[in-house]
């Protein structure tokens, strides 16, 4: 399933079958997967952990990223467990920059932020609910706690496929040492040639969704392009 701008009554299901999907991305060369609880990030809890552990299951050498619903120790403990390579925290990072530092002290390495921006203040609870701050201002409360990264991603461009906002991704990315993954917007691969020119300035890679599922995007050229960037995909 795809949101436009985080809106769950603006959903398209691509597919009802969340090993399949995967098996489809996997057979076409993916080197990440990146999946997303949509269930579970406006519950505040996990909804398709099963599922999800059944994806890493069925390849244990992909790997794969998790967000939605991670609110609690135990719960990146448990994706650790069945599989997951990173958990994704999101809301609760923003509510508790300390449970973050918990977090990434209890998982070193293992631990991605979401910073969702809508209107310039971070959005949480499923990009339900606005909060008071930047991005900016949250991630620099996060450096030297032990982020494995910062995924960026611009509500306003998400499942809109009006284009990656490159430079506000970028303006981040620079501002803080923790590596920033691009999110939101990604249309064609113009798109991800604009983050190839800033990526020098720490965005790590770039999360592509709706332009892969409508065809818009060939993931197998994405690949290339971003690794030739970034170094990896």
């Amino acid at each position: 399933m795809r949101l436009r701008q985080g809106r769950m009554d603006d959903a398209t299901v691509f597919g009802d079958d969340p090993q399949a999907m995967a098996q489809r991305w996997v057979d076409a060369g993916a080197q990440r997967l990146h999946i997303v609880d949509l269930d579970g990030a406006f519950a505040g809890e996990p909804r398709n952990a099963e599922a999800i552990a059944g994806v890493c299951q069925a390849h244990p050498r992909l790997p794969v990223q998790v967000g939605g619903g991670i609110r609690d120790l135990d719960t990146v403990a448990g994706y650790l467990q069945a599989g997951v390579r990173y958990v994704i925290i999101g809301t609760q990072a923003v509510r508790d920059p300390d449970f973050a530092a918990a977090a990434c002290a209890a998982f070193p390495g293992r631990v991605i932020v979401g910073l969702d921006a809508r209107d310039g203040l971070v959005a949480v609870q499923g990009w339900a609910e606005a909060s008071a701050c930047t991005a900016l201002e949250l991630a620099s409360e996060l450096q030297g706690v032990g982020v494995a990264a910062i995924v960026y991603t611009d509500i306003s461009r998400d499942g809109m496929l009006q284009g990656v906002n490159a430079e506000a991704t970028a303006a981040l990315a620079g501002a803080i040492d923790i590596p920033v993954i691009a999110s939101g917007g990604v249309s064609n691969l113009q798109d991800i040639r604009r983050l190839q020119r800033v990526a020098a300035r720490g965005i790590q890679g770039v999360i592509v969704g709706r332009a892969l599922y409508e065809g818009v995007i060939d993931l197998g050229e994405a690949q290339q392009l971003a690794a030739g960037a970034a170094g990896q995909p």
